[in-house]
């Protein structure tokens, strides 16, 4: 895929709150010392009076951004997920999840793709943590036209939405041109037969590509792109379970309390189904090049592939 044009999505985020800005005067930006990194500077350049550094202090951020938002502005919180979510937790479910304030949490840097931060910034928890909190929106998109789309989505909707952007540059695989996104939607992006394969963030373009090695082995995959983690997208979930009667999902994330919690929730319930759950398997990550990571932790599309034909036989 070395042709196909890469963006990291926290590019994406800082290119989308720039193009917003013009259009909702209401929107503000703030951030803990970290505009440029999470790529919200470039919100600064362009409306330098609605950008707030709240330094690093993430947890006073969140409540600043809870004031804001019952004044009727609609305030981003930025950070690395490790600190939006990790740090911040309290005060992210006690200021803005539990009035159910329209608050948007844009975590860059999310995952083991941080590289060579190493393990206490390669935040794998973030999903989960956000999934427990009553009312909250979680949205993992997988490349650039997705991320920009899921900002605007955000802005639209009225509530809590957590947003988990990443540091590495990934393919670009929607065609912006025809591309809708749906919160709460699933889309399926290969229809198949054998197994399902439901994938969030940098792991559908890596998914894709382990399909297409899954075909050559005789095994035909459906793929599916879960951006919305919360509200799932159930009907689909479970129709496609149904059809292939086998599931895999992929997440650059911990398997507990993810994408495949998620996924084995409504599946117990409404379609018992087996599922292989591939993700960070209850550890910390480690330093190093975020592409040998994402090999070493089984997510590039050759260990998926891998995978998905030992539990298929």
């Amino acid at each position: 895929m070395s042709d196909v044009k890469k963006i990291a999505t926290r590019e994406s985020y800082g290119n989308a709150l720039a193009e917003l800005g013009a259009e909702y005067e209401n929107l503000v930006v703030l951030d803990a010392d970290l505009a440029g990194a999470t790529k919200t500077g470039t919100f600064k350049k362009a409306f330098p009076e609605r950008h707030i550094d709240c330094g690093i202090a993430e947890a006073d951020m969140m409540g600043i951004a809870a004031g804001l938002s019952t004044c009727g502005k609609i305030p981003f919180a930025s950070s690395f997920a490790m600190f939006a979510a990790g740090r911040a937790y309290e005060q992210v479910r006690n200021s803005i999840g539990y009035p159910h304030l329209n608050v948007k949490i844009g975590a860059t840097h999310a995952g083991i793709s941080v590289g060579e931060d190493g393990a206490t910034h390669q935040c794998n928890e973030d999903i989960a943590l956000m999934r427990t909190i009553p009312g909250m929106v979680v949205i993992n998109p997988c490349d650039d036209v997705e991320a920009r789309a899921a900002v605007r989505a955000a802005v639209e909707y009225v509530g809590p939405v957590y947003l988990r952007f990443g540091r590495l540059a990934v393919p670009v695989i929607n065609d912006e041109a025809v591309y809708k996104f749906e919160l709460g939607k699933g889309i399926t992006l290969r229809e198949g037969r054998d197994v399902t394969i439901i994938a969030t963030g940098i792991c559908v373009s890596e998914s894709l590509e382990a399909a297409k090695l899954l075909a050559d082995e005789g095994i035909d995959a459906e793929v599916i792109n879960i951006h919305t983690i919360k509200p799932l997208d159930e009907e689909l979930v479970v129709a496609s379970a149904k059809k292939t009667g086998k599931v895999v999902t992929v997440e650059e994330h911990s398997v507990i309390g993810g994408l495949g919690s998620a996924v084995c929730d409504v599946l117990s319930e409404k379609a018992p189904t087996p599922v292989k759950k591939i993700g960070i398997n209850d550890c910390f990550g480690e330093s190093g090049p975020a592409e040998e990571l994402i090999r070493k932790y089984g997510l590039d599309a050759g260990s998926i592939a891998s995978s998905v034909k030992i539990f298929v036989s």
